[in-house]
Formats: structure tokens, C-alpha cells, sequence
């Protein structure tokens, strides 16, 4: 007999979206802890991730989390056009926008935070940006990842383009696992479970 759909998700896809920029060059940088995070999802929920349909420019996978039935994406773009990755895809799995969630860095977060927002502004990311200006508005979730402030008077643009420290890297490795425990408490949950989570973490 199949097993019954939790009645918190009605069967519907969550669509889950690590914001970063592409290549080997970005692997392991401060902007790109979104994209871990998804692909530490993709690995723990054995979801393959691939091309995208319709020609999206972004990598895959569809799958189940608890038995929430989601599609995690990795956009191949850079940061700044993400958006275009994740409206047709959006629009071809029939995902409104209250069932996306968006996770990125951020440097108003303290280092190591993780904060579960809905549905406010892009607090100057531009990735996040490029999302709401494609979806037509930012009624979406977002799962912020404190990266650190930039040292003196170094560009921000800067700072989140480099690595992080060997001490900092381990703390980041810690934060990305609650980072992705929190997404599975959300969809799986709701939203009072997941910010529960994310305001119990501590490094």
C-alpha cells in the first residue's frame, strides 16, 4: 500500500537553489557556500544531479527528502545571472514561489549564522538579485549563511570571491551541514521548525 503524502506538503516540489559561481576557480570561496550546501543534499539524498531541462542553464536532480518531493539546483551561470537559471526551471516543474528556497551567503550575518528569511528584500546580493527580478519579486525563501565581514576598507566583492581561512573553513564545513539540516526541517516541517534549528546553532 503506498505510503500517504505528510499533509504539510501535499505532494508539492520544493525547489531548492545553491546560489554560486561556476568552475574551479570559485570551488571552496565565500560566495559559493550555497552551492555546497546543495550538493551536501544531493549526496546525503542520493539525488544525481544533471542538465537541466529546456536548455536552463544549471545542473538537476530531482528526488525526495523525508517524503517531500523536491529538485535541487546548481546554476552553471555567474552569481550575478542566476535568475536565469531558476525562473524557467521554476516555471517548467510548476514551482510558485512560496515553495523555492534560496541559499547564499551573506556578510551581514555574523560568521557562521544561518538565518531563514521569507519574502524581504535582496540586502544587496546580487545573486539573490538577479532571482527576484526574474521571478518578478522575492516572495521566496532564503537560507543566509554568515560568511564574515570584509577586513578594513577590502571590497566586499572581493572578500566573498576568496577562501576562507584553515580555521574558518572547518567552523564553514560545520555551518553548511546545519545549513542543509535546516532545508530538510523546512520543507519537511515548516518554517517555525527550521528557524528553530537555524537559532540554535553555535560554533
Amino acid at each position: 500500500m503506498a505510503t500517504a503524502t505528510p499533509p504539510e506538503n501535499n505532494g508539492l516540489i520544493w525547489l531548492i537553489v545553491g546560489l554560486g559561481n561556476p568552475g574551479s576557480t570559485y570551488l571552496g570561496t565565500r560566495h559559493n557556500v550555497g552551492l555546497e550546501v546543495v550538493d551536501l543534499l544531493a549526496d546525503r539524498h542520493d539525488i544525481g544531479l544533471g542538465k537541466a531541462p529546456k536548455r536552463a542553464a544549471a545542473n538537476v536532480g530531482r528526488g525526495h527528502i523525508d517524503r517531500t518531493p523536491v529538485v535541487l539546483v546548481a546554476p552553471t551561470t555567474f552569481m550575478n545571472e542566476s535568475g536565469a537559471a531558476v525562473q524557467p526551471i521554476a516555471r517548467y516543474f510548476s514551482v510558485e514561489a512560496e515553495r523555492i528556497v534560496v541559499v547564499h551567503d551573506d556578510i551581514d550575518t555574523p560568521f557562521g549564522k544561518i538565518k531563514v528569511q521569507h519574502s524581504r528584500g535582496t540586502g544587496g546580493h546580487n545573486g539573490v538579485a538577479s532571482v527576484a527580478a526574474r521571478m518578478g519579486g522575492s516572495e521566496f525563501w532564503r537560507i543566509k549563511i554568515g560568511v564574515g565581514r570584509p577586513p578594513g576598507s577590502q571590497d566586499p566583492a572581493d572578500f566573498v570571491l576568496r577562501r576562507f581561512s584553515g580555521e574558518e573553513r572547518a567552523d564553514m564545513d560545520y555551518v553548511v551541514r546545519i545549513a542543509a539540516d535546516v532545508i530538510e526541517r523546512l520543507v519537511s516541517d515548516g518554517a517555525e521548525a527550521a528557524r528553530q534549528l537555524a537559532g540554535s546553532t553555535r560554533l
